[in-house]
């Protein structure tokens, strides 16, 4: 399992260093990267990442209300870590319960440090590989791994299997949604699809293509990001880009 997280600083440069070291690690998975402190809260409260980074060295106070709002959302809040040029806010971090407190430019050395302590702390739990569909007394248990996609039919949904076998749940597919391992993610108002056989993403067309059942999904544009963030995934367990 992956750790996810989200970024939330307007200079580009220790954005994008603070990326690649946490990309190197392989585990650390980027929900979303804000400039400000709304677009930080919304992509939060959006994905409910496991870690959150926050440069203080632009605006610190609607950034510290931020944190404040964050606990009040949210029954599982994320660790905060600061970052900053100085040691101006770190009382400030501390006051707000910060895992952490980073001082540019980034050492290597102390973000080793501070991973293998979250790791240690909060170790991730490997993900069910079964799904249980129930009705009435009926039980089915479904493997998730042979799961290409589900799709929405109106209060019901349906489960497309490898085998080309479909199978029905009597619930909606929000239902769902929130309980599938992390390589199932929702792309439109009536899919959600197992990532892992993604083998075509189509921005021009808003479709992704499926490695088996020659199948076309679309994806809607309030799912984008989530199409975005699937391409940067892929792109990094692909060997090369060739053009």
């Amino acid at each position: 399992m992956e750790y996810s997280y989200v970024i939330i600083d307007s200079d580009a440069v220790s954005n994008l260093q603070l990326n690649t070291f946490l990309e190197a690690y392989g585990d650390f998975s980027c929900s979303g990267l804000a400039k400000n402190p709304d677009d930080g809260l919304n992509y939060i409260l959006k994905y409910t990442p496991d870690l959150v980074f926050i440069n203080l060295d632009q605006k610190a106070q609607p950034l510290f209300q931020m944190v404040v709002e964050m606990h009040q959302y949210l029954l599982e809040v994320p660790m905060v870590i600061g970052i900053s040029k100085s040691k101006k806010y770190a009382y400030d971090a501390i006051k707000n319960g910060f895992f952490d407190y980073w001082l540019l430019p980034f050492n290597e050395f102390d973000i080793r440090k501070s991973l293998l302590k979250l790791r240690k702390r909060n170790p991730k739990v490997k993900e069910p590989t079964t799904i249980c569909l129930k009705s009435y007394n009926d039980f089915q248990y479904l493997n998730t791994a042979d799961i290409l996609y589900l799709q929405a039919d109106n209060n019901t949904t349906e489960f497309f299997m490898r085998d080309g076998t479909v199978v029905n749940a009597f619930k909606t597919l929000k239902t769902f949604e929130n309980n599938l391992p992390q390589n199932f993610i929702r792309i439109h108002q009536s899919y959600i699809v197992n990532t892992d056989y993604v083998s075509r993403i189509n921005f021009g067309k808003n479709i992704c293509a499926l490695k088996e059942g020659e199948k076309n999904l679309p994806f809607s544009r309030s799912y984008k990001d989530r199409m975005d963030q699937l391409k940067k995934i892929l792109s990094k367990n692909s060997v090369s880009s060739l053009n």
